[in-house]
C-alpha cells in the first residue's frame, strides 16, 4: 500500500475484488393498501437492519410513505441483490404479523404482506447524498 494512499471506507476490498455498490430499493404492500402507521416502518426498519447485518450490507437510509418503503443499501459483491431483498421482504413479511396482527391483517388480503416484485435501481452513477436526500424526504405517514 502507497503511504499516499489514504483509505476510505466506503470501499469495500476483497480478496479479488475492490467495490462500492449501493441499491436504492422499494418495497410496496401487497395491494398498496397503506398498512403502514408510524410504528410499522419504525419496526420494519429495525427487522431490516437486522437482516442487513446478517448479510455483510449497510441500510444506509430507510423511509417511506403509507403504501411503500424505500432503502438504500451498501451491499458486498458476493451478495445477491435478489436474495437480500428476499430476505429482507421475508424477515418482516414474517415479524409483523406476528407482532402486530389486527394491525396488520386488518389492511392485508389474504396472508401475504408483500408482494413478489421489489424495485431496485443502481446508484452507480447518482451522488450517494441525493439519493439519501430523495429517500429522507420521504414522509412516515400514519
Amino acid at each position: 500500500m502507497s503511504p499516499r494512499w489514504e483509505p476510505n471506507p466506503k470501499i469495500r476490498r476483497g480478496r479479488t475484488v475492490v467495490h462500492t455498490l449501493h441499491a436504492h430499493l422499494v418495497f410496496t404492500p401487497k395491494y398498496r393498501r397503506g398498512p403502514f402507521t408510524d410504528e410499522i416502518p419504525r419496526r420494519c426498519e429495525d427487522v431490516m437492519r437486522a437482516v442487513c447485518a446478517d448479510f455483510d450490507t449497510e441500510l444506509v437510509e430507510f423511509n417511506g410513505e403509507t403504501d411503500h418503503v424505500h432503502l438504500l443499501v451498501h451491499y458486498p459483491s458476493k451478495v445477491s441483490l435478489s436474495r437480500l431483498a428476499g430476505s429482507l421482504k421475508g424477515a418482516c413479511a414474517r415479524r409483523l404479523p406476528q407482532e402486530l396482527p389486527r394491525h396488520i391483517h386488518k389492511h392485508l388480503w389474504g396472508d401475504h404482506f408483500w408482494p413478489p416484485s421489489y424495485s431496485a435501481a443502481s446508484c452507480g452513477r447518482a451522488p450517494q447524498s441525493i439519493i439519501k436526500e430523495y429517500i429522507d424526504n420521504q414522509k412516515h405517514s400514519g
